[in-house]
């Protein structure tokens, strides 16, 4: 089984910056891909950053230029930098990796905006 914790949840003003982490544990072999998904309040959850098999990351056009995707092997950690936060990045943010060609996804942290 793997597991995945996010940390880094807070609210913060627009125009600010948060940086979230992602720590993946237990019987990790090989992580494939690393991604970040968030869902705003009565909203559908949508993909913010993912990893492709190709090596690039693809990002929302509501974050491109902002959002920043990044993941550290040797210490099985994942983060995604946002900065110019808006509030309609709002939502609870999930931590996802494929490893070893399972899906796996983190509990969600909360990140609000203020305007």
């Amino acid at each position: 089984q793997v597991q995945l914790v996010e940390s880094g949840a807070g609210l913060v003003q627009a125009g600010g910056s948060l940086r979230l982490s992602c720590a993946a544990t237990g019987n990790i072999g090989r992580i494939n891909t690393m991604g970040w998904y968030r869902q705003a309040p009565g909203k559908q959850r949508e993909l913010v950053a993912g990893e492709t098999t190709f090596g690039n990351t693809d990002y929302a056009d509501s974050v491109k230029g902002r959002f920043t995707s990044s993941r550290d092997n040797a210490k099985n950690m994942g983060y995604l930098q946002m900065n110019s936060l808006k509030p309609e990045d709002t939502g609870v943010y999930y931590c996802t990796a494929k490893v070893e060609g399972w899906d796996y996804w983190g509990q969600g942290t909360q990140v609000t905006v203020s305007s």
